[in-house]
């Protein structure tokens, strides 16, 4: 009986742990999502700009 209390206790914290280790990673990929945005639009525009100095230039040519 005592046993089976502490395999009960022992999964207990198991789950616990898991769960703090999911909330964590959660945390990471929300924060991953938002710096990729971030990154996306920069290079969207960088890309951008340089499709508009070409045109520039083609039409300065």
């Amino acid at each position: 009986m005592r046993m089976n209390v502490d395999k009960v206790l022992e999964r207990d914290q198991k789950l616990s742990e898991l769960d703090n280790r999911a909330d964590a990673l959660q945390a990471g990929a929300s924060q991953f999502e938002t710096s990729a945005a971030k990154l996306k639009r920069k290079y969207w525009w960088k890309n951008f700009f340089s499709l508009c100095e070409i045109i520039s230039l083609l039409i300065l040519l």
